[in-house]
């Protein structure tokens, strides 16, 4: 609820400001450009259609560029010096962009460009930068002065647990941890404190009864796969789940530390993207997917056609995977195989399966039976870029033998991915573990142009034919 709130204060005085942005704009332009030569007034030149227009235009484009540069996404520890660099660049793009556009008005000279360039930017900067830095100051004042704080569970109830927590809580400053309680974990030896510790089993009453908003993980002892499964277990939860740096290393190579007002933890629950990043990746999606769905459409018409001629059952397969923090979600494929193929039992196809229709073959060559996950993406469900998604039945089993399987779970599956390039499709549990070197290597390394590269040797795979 907090999170909510505040990224409303800070949406809504974004709104304010580029609105204001704009009008105190247009009073400069309007004293400093031959315009009341054109329109008599200055209530004549703001009234006017395209002064209107671009009233409302600009200021949807400078909201957009916020949503963009990830502002939105972490809305309670901010850093102001942060803050400050990230609005300086947000609006200069936001001018940039203006600039662009205002070379086609007429009534903007070339010598005056870079003057109202400048001045844009400074006005765009004023207004914005002076309302994000009172909230984000207020804000930090009260985690600070423990007015703030976030309901946190602690899963482990080992003696360096317990110190752990008893370090964050004897810093000068408050850092928005109100521990509620600690879990014990299997294995551990129960330590004396003054707060309650539950089992594990109650780990699911606990986070709805007492409001959790984040967990911190602090396992005695340094079993990974032990740790694995426990985060594993953890993302359904859709919580900031807090590692302490330490622990993290033995997870992953690669250590992202963000330090939050001295508290020593990383939360791996989120992208080693930037939150721009993410916000571009998913952006980029939705247009892409849209563009995809609209130009392919007489394609599918096709194939809609073509399956409902050549073989009895419905045109699309729905089938459950599970996907971003171990969610379960409905994947639609054009249907390649007979109907009712699969009995109670999970099973994987083949090259040569039985079950799939001659016509079938063909879409799976050229990977279009994956076509109607485009709608997939715009739901959310998806990316087009993502470690697959794979069923619960074998998601459990390839996590018994894999236990950093967990990880593909931080990010959105997707249409294509690394190890569907490198690997291509898998018949079983081995092919399907062999494949997920590919995706740990993705997911350390994800970037747009990473994304871009992907799905360049995606098109080549399909337009050769080489989907089977």
């Amino acid at each position: 609820m907090i999170n909510k709130r505040l990224k409303v204060r800070y949406i809504a005085w974004d709104c304010i400001a580029a609105l204001a942005t704009w009008f105190s704009f247009n009073i400069y332009r309007y004293k400093i450009l031959p315009l009341e030569e054109i329109y008599g007034s200055f209530f004549n030149f703001i009234s006017s259609p395209k002064s209107l227009l671009a009233q409302l235009i600009y200021p949807t484009g400078m909201m957009l560029i916020f949503y963009l540069s990830g502002y939105y996404n972490r809305v309670v520890f901010k850093s102001r010096a942060g803050e400050f660099f990230s609005t300086i660049i947000s609006t200069f793009i936001w001018v940039i962009s203006i600039l662009f556009l205002s070379l086609m008005n007429k009534y903007i000279y070339t010598q005056y460009n870079y003057n109202l360039v400048f001045t844009l930017w400074a006005i765009s900067f004023a207004w914005v930068y002076v309302g994000r830095w009172f909230i984000t100051s207020h804000t930090a004042k009260s985690v600070h002065q423990g007015d703030l704080s976030f309901n946190t569970i602690v899963l482990g109830c080992s003696k360096g647990a317990r110190n752990l927590i008893d370090s964050i809580n004897n810093l000068r400053y408050s850092v928005g941890y109100n521990i509620v309680g600690f879990v014990k974990l299997e294995g551990e030896n129960n330590v004396e404190n003054s707060l309650p510790t539950y089992d594990l089993a109650q780990l699911d009453s606990v986070i709805k009864e007492q409001n959790i908003k984040k967990i911190i993980v602090s396992p005695e002892g340094n079993d990974r796969a032990k740790t694995f499964n426990l985060i594993n277990s953890l993302y359904k939860y859709d919580l900031p789940i807090m590692l302490e740096a330490k622990e993290y290393e033995i997870l992953t190579s690669r250590i992202n530390l963000s330090d939050i007002y001295g508290a020593p933890f990383v939360d791996v629950s989120v992208l080693s993207l930037s939150d721009a990043e993410e916000n571009i990746k998913r952006f980029l999606d939705i247009i892409l997917s849209i563009i995809a769905i609209v130009v392919l459409s007489p394609l599918m018409a096709y194939v809609a056609i073509r399956i409902k001629l050549t073989s009895k059952g419905s045109i699309i397969y729905k089938q459950r995977r599970v996907g971003f923090k171990r969610k379960e979600f409905t994947m639609y494929k054009f249907r390649s195989m007979i109907e009712n193929a699969e009995s109670e039992t999970p099973m994987l196809s083949s090259p040569n399966d039985a079950r799939i229709t001659k016509f079938g073959k063909w879409l799976r060559k050229y990977r279009i039976d994956e076509l109607p996950q485009f709608w997939n993406v715009v739901k959310g469900d998806m990316s087009l870029v993502g470690p697959r998604p794979e069923r619960k039945y074998f998601v459990d089993k390839i996590i018994e033998r894999a236990p950093y399987y967990s990880l593909l779970h931080r990010v959105r599956p997707g249409i294509t991915s690394w190890g569907m390039v490198n690997y291509g499709y898998a018949r079983n549990i081995d092919e399907m573990i062999a494949r997920l070197r590919y995706d740990i290597i993705y997911l350390e390394n994800m970037s747009l142009l990473i994304d871009f590269k992907i799905l360049f040797y995606t098109v080549k795979i399909v337009f050769t034919g080489r989907g089977m």
